[in-house]
């Protein structure tokens, strides 16, 4: 019989503390967000592998240990105000949750909206809202704390940046493949940002973002 609770300590201790996430509040979260309810039915015993899940529409579930990063990244605060750009099946934006006081969660799919939305409340995550909405039109009017986006930029997009609030910090994976930066943005003032790069991973592409311009000979 799968034991859930022996896969999720060897997810967090052997995926999630090995790419060196450690702060407490993060490997808590991985604790008390139950992976297997965002997990499609039929991947249920997949739920804390090390692999992307599929969940349709040519979407994937981000490896644990590359959550773990993020949110670890992002240093969420208990009143913070997060925006979530690709919503999937609603694990991410429990874990959000979790640390912050506030997420919105854009996701194209209606469907995958739906099902996650209904999800999330049906397991009590009250202070999340999904919204179908495609990410290419955010607009940056809103003032959030921080913002993750679970598809990278080939190009990287400053309409995202321009939604933080003074001290908010975006995460964003930037570049094409097989090789691209993980980079966090931090709003320094009201006309200021300053980018670092964390580390190197690969991420599948927002829909409808920018591609570089093709070379041609």
């Amino acid at each position: 019989m799968f034991d859930l609770e022996s896969a999720r300590r060897q997810m967090i201790e052997q995926q999630i503390r090995a790419w060196e996430v450690l702060n407490p509040g993060v490997l808590d979260v991985f604790e008390q967000v139950p992976r297997e309810e965002f997990v499609p039915e039929r991947y249920r015993e997949l739920a804390f592998a090390d692999m992307q899940v599929p969940l349709g529409h040519g979407q994937r579930m981000l490896a644990p240990k590359l959550e773990g990063r993020i949110l670890q990244a992002l240093g969420i605060r208990a009143g913070d105000r997060v925006l979530e750009v690709g919503t999937g099946s609603g694990f991410f934006a429990a874990c959000l949750s979790r640390l912050a006081s506030k997420v919105h969660s854009l996701e194209i799919f209606p469907d995958l909206a739906e099902a996650a939305g209904e999800r999330l409340l049906r397991l009590g995550y009250a202070n999340v809202e999904v919204e179908t909405a495609d990410a290419m039109g955010f607009t940056g009017d809103s003032a959030f704390d921080a913002i993750a986006l679970t598809g990278s930029l080939p190009v990287y997009d400053a309409r995202f940046e321009q939604g933080l609030a003074i001290g908010g910090r975006l995460f964003a994976v930037v570049g094409t493949g097989p090789v691209m930066e993980a980079r966090l943005i931090t709003r320094t003032a009201a006309a200021a940002w300053f980018s670092e790069t964390l580390f190197e991973t690969e991420m599948a592409p927002l829909i409808h973002a920018a591609r570089p311009p093709r070379f041609e000979f």
